[in-house]
């Protein structure tokens, strides 16, 4: 079997337009897209901490699935399908709990923290029944800088630690390891495809049209590039004082974080992994933020932040860095209010009859590199117009 993902950055001979607009609205495609892209696709669940001690798990629902990450009596941090092998029953329900062992709510089947079956009520009354062949059906677990990724399928792409590697130097000063929940799930549902947002995310040329803030933080600092399985944008905190109270609470304050390197004190970085995670990396925090696709035009936004804990700040700089946090977030809630505008409308932009592929510049780096990926994975996405209904269901040419 051919590698799904082999000469992906060949030269794409659609690189100088976008993804058409029907990508962002069909069922069809959205159907193939999802088994094609997302389902082989790493997911964050949690962080390492956040799984503590034996027993202790983290959920993640998406793509009409739901996984269990949980960590074993032996220490291992495994993953699950959150289905009872009986009548498929989901043993737990939450995003987080600890459990000796997961006892199925229907008919008390139970399950090691292993995955073993290791409990059935009348188990003679199953003919059939062999308790090694039940166990729960295991998902790929990859621990990559103390956070917990599964994936649903192994399509031979690649590690979180090898889309990651450009990067991996710039990211061991922040102790990502050492990091600890100091925000609990967040979801938050968009009328939007999930690859919308995505691209706003990417997307270089909007920030100084749509984000005055952003703007007035970065000055003409902001900057992008694209490696093959990761984009990094940056900006750099200005001295320049600005009139917005929160924006200059944050550049007064903002006290030295000892762990970084002098270059990084007021640094902020952002890194989209392929394809749809992201981590928002600040000197005082850390946030993680994945857009899971709910329908064609619907996604759910989960976002967790992370910090180092108190033992690693100075006692004098605790109560200041918790204020800085604070103005962080009163900064980006202002951002994300303008970017939910911003894709919605794209969004209703998208299934308009008049639009096509529009004509992407040579500066975004950063969507020429996810179309590219996506073209290749579905040839179909290269048509500007949909293809007749039941093209996914023809045989595919080699």
């Amino acid at each position: 079997m051919a590698h799904q993902y082999a000469d992906i950055e060949e030269h794409d001979p659609d690189a100088d337009w976008s993804l058409p607009g029907w990508l962002y609205t069909d069922p069809e495609y959205f159907e193939v897209e999802m088994a094609r892209v997302l389902r082989p696709s790493w997911q964050i669940v949690c962080h390492q901490s956040d799984i503590a001690k034996p027993g202790d798990f983290h959920t993640i629902d998406y793509l009409g699935e739901s996984v269990i990450a949980i960590r074993g009596q032996d220490g291992q941090v495994r993953a699950f399908a959150n289905v009872c092998r009986h009548r498929a029953m989901r043993l737990v329900e939450g995003p987080a709990g600890c459990a000796k062992k997961l006892v199925c709510p229907y008919h008390a089947w139970a399950y090691e923290t292993d995955g073993r079956l290791s409990g059935v009520p009348m188990k003679g009354d199953y003919p059939a029944l062999r308790l090694e062949d039940n166990g729960l059906a295991g998902v790929d677990v990859e621990i990559w800088r103390g956070f917990v990724f599964v994936r649903l399928e192994d399509n031979g792409g690649p590690s979180v630690a090898a889309m990651m590697a450009p990067y991996d130097h710039e990211i061991a000063p922040y102790r990502f390891e050492d990091m600890r929940c100091i925000s609990p799930v967040r979801l938050r549902e968009r009328q939007v495809n999930w690859k919308n947002v995505g691209d706003n995310y990417s997307d270089n040329l909007h920030i100084p049209v749509a984000h005055d803030g952003l703007t007035r933080l970065f000055g003409k600092s902001y900057a992008i590039e694209a490696q093959p399985w990761v984009d990094k944008m940056s900006g750099g905190i200005v001295d320049r004082v600005s009139d917005n109270v929160w924006e200059r609470f944050y550049q007064k304050h903002l006290p030295r974080a000892e762990h970084l390197p002098e270059a990084n004190q007021r640094l902020w970085l952002y890194y989209k992994l392929w394809p749809n995670m992201a981590f928002d990396i600040y000197a005082d925090q850390i946030d993680f933020m994945q857009w899971l696709p709910l329908t064609p035009t619907t996604s759910v936004l989960r976002e967790m932040a992370f910090a180092l804990p108190d033992a690693f700040t100075p006692e004098d700089r605790r109560r200041e860095m918790k204020l800085v946090r604070y103005a962080n977030w009163r900064i980006n809630r202002v951002v994300n209010n303008e970017d939910t505008w911003l894709i919605e409308r794209v969004q209703q932009g998208m299934a308009s009859q008049s639009y096509t592929a529009g004509p992407i510049g040579a500066s975004e780096v950063c969507l020429r590199s996810f179309a590219r990926k996506i073209r290749q994975l579905i040839p179909e996405a290269r048509q500007h117009r949909a293809p007749a209904p039941g093209w996914s269901r023809r045989p595919r040419v080699a």
